[in-house]
């Protein structure tokens, strides 16, 4: 049997499965820089952090996020540069877990953030337009 959700629970499951597609890819953005950040200030070298889960999380959510490119639904100029930026990211990623060093984080979450930011555009344009 499942168990039962809180009021708040069920009201954040609720606004995510109704979400537009386009908040969702916002809040996935939102969610792979929060880990980014939180990373960031973990201790790297300590093997009692966690560093390596926080940066597991963010970079899932980069995969899922490259995964998810459909290049029937925009030109597949945009699709070949989203698809190298996140490739980028979670490589970024990886080489931070494998060196055991925030450094490389930095770039990952600026190319992040930039999308956010583009992604937030477009999102405010198609309710102009709605």
């Amino acid at each position: 049997m499942a168990p039962k959700l809180t009021a708040a629970e069920a009201y954040l499951s609720s606004s995510v499965e109704n979400a537009p597609p386009i908040k969702i890819v916002r809040l996935l953005y939102q969610g792979a820089i929060r880990f980014l950040g939180q990373a960031a200030l973990e201790d790297s070298k300590d093997p009692r952090s966690n560093f390596i889960k926080l940066l597991s999380d963010a970079d899932a959510i980069v995969a899922e996020l490259r995964l998810a490119l459909d290049d029937s639904a925009a030109s597949s100029e945009v699709v070949s540069n989203l698809e190298r930026l996140y490739l980028f990211c979670e490589a970024e990623i990886q080489r931070a877990m494998l060196d055991r060093s925030s450094e490389p984080l930095r770039g990952a979450k600026s190319v992040l953030e930039t999308l956010l930011e583009a992604w937030s555009k477009v999102e405010v344009e198609a309710a102009r337009a709605a």
